[in-house]
């Protein structure tokens, strides 16, 4: 538990002063940052190698968190997401309060609600949305496991969360679907 404690502080302040952790999430390991800051955003697309008009998944930690980044959701996606069998990441239209680089042209983001006992706990005490990006350079295999994410993404983060390093059990992105206000869907990723 102190190691725990210890990595959500040390990603507090990294978050805090528009850094960029390494992390693991409810899938995959991810590169993170203050999804309301926008040269930290850049910072990822930087690490990244990617370019910008491909965006990226911003975790959150509750259903208020939704309704107060996006204006005006389908209530129903809760429900949706309710039923979910895997960690599910909607792209939502009408988002507001997020740096303008994670923006679609459309002003649409991708948002999953986290809820794998790190991220919530980092969530809730950061009180923002954070960015989760696979942990590889753009173009590159997304690492399954900690022990398989390139040393560049790790010398260019400035902090690397050691909770759940060892951890091998089998994980993999998110489902993806598109929600539109009006209630259609559109699944993106299975």
């Amino acid at each position: 538990m102190e190691l725990f404690l210890d990595d959500i502080s040390h990603c507090l302040k990294v978050l805090e002063e528009g850094g960029l952790i390494l992390y693991p999430t409810d899938t995959v390991w991810g590169i993170g940052c203050d999804a309301t800051n926008e040269a930290a955003v850049a910072k990822i697309y930087a690490l990244k190698q990617r370019v910008d008009t491909k965006k990226m998944i911003v975790l959150v930690a509750s259903e208020r968190n939704i309704l107060h980044y996006v204006t005006s959701p389908d209530l129903e996606v809760f429900n949706y997401l309710a039923s979910a069998t895997k960690p599910t990441t909607v792209i939502y239209d009408g988002v507001i309060g997020m740096a303008e680089n994670i923006l679609g042209e459309d002003r649409s983001v991708a948002i999953r609600i986290c809820g794998e006992t790190f991220c919530k706990h980092l969530l809730k005490r950061f009180q923002k949305p954070i960015v989760s990006t696979s942990a590889n350079i753009s173009g590159q295999a997304t690492p399954s496991f900690f022990p398989e994410i390139d040393k560049a993404i790790i010398d260019g983060v400035d902090y690397v969360v050691k909770y759940r390093q060892d951890d091998n059990t089998p994980r993999t992105p998110s489902a993806v679907v598109k929600w539109e206000k009006n209630g259609n869907l559109t699944v993106i990723r299975a």
